[in-house]
């Protein structure tokens, strides 16, 4: 003989309670890096500082820190931008007023060169 056993499952509906179901939101806030572009102000203060804006740069960099480490991440933003900008503009005066610097020496040199070697055959030389 051979025993047959049945199981019964429960279909499972609605909650029997009447009390409406509660939600949890958990909103996890991820830190995003907000670059205070230090290192390129320092840069830009020590080797190309044209019209102090490495210096204003490095001013606006340490401000973006500070508003970092207090966990104001829109004033940390902004002063970081502030400070980009300056070190790019730093950065384009720089270049420029240093190859036109050195266009300048290039071309006073050979001038000088020129004339010493004119004023040599004028005067009696070789």
């Amino acid at each position: 003989m051979e025993m047959v056993k049945e199981n019964k499952v429960d279909i499972l509906g609605p909650p029997q309670s009447s009390a409406p179901g509660t939600t949890t939101v958990v909103t996890i806030q991820t830190e995003t890096a907000v670059p205070d572009h230090i290192v390129w102000s320092l840069f830009n203060t020590i080797f190309m500082n044209w019209c102090c804006l490495g210096f204003a740069a490095f001013a606006y960099s340490v401000k973006s820190r500070d508003r970092k480490m207090v966990g104001d991440m829109t004033g940390a933003r902004t002063y970081a931008s502030t400070a980009k900008c300056l070190n790019v503009w730093a950065l384009v005066l720089g270049l420029l007023l240093t190859i036109t610097f050195i266009i300048f020496f290039v071309a006073g040199s050979l001038m000088i060169s020129q004339t010493i070697s004119e004023v040599i055959k004028q005067y009696g030389g070789p």
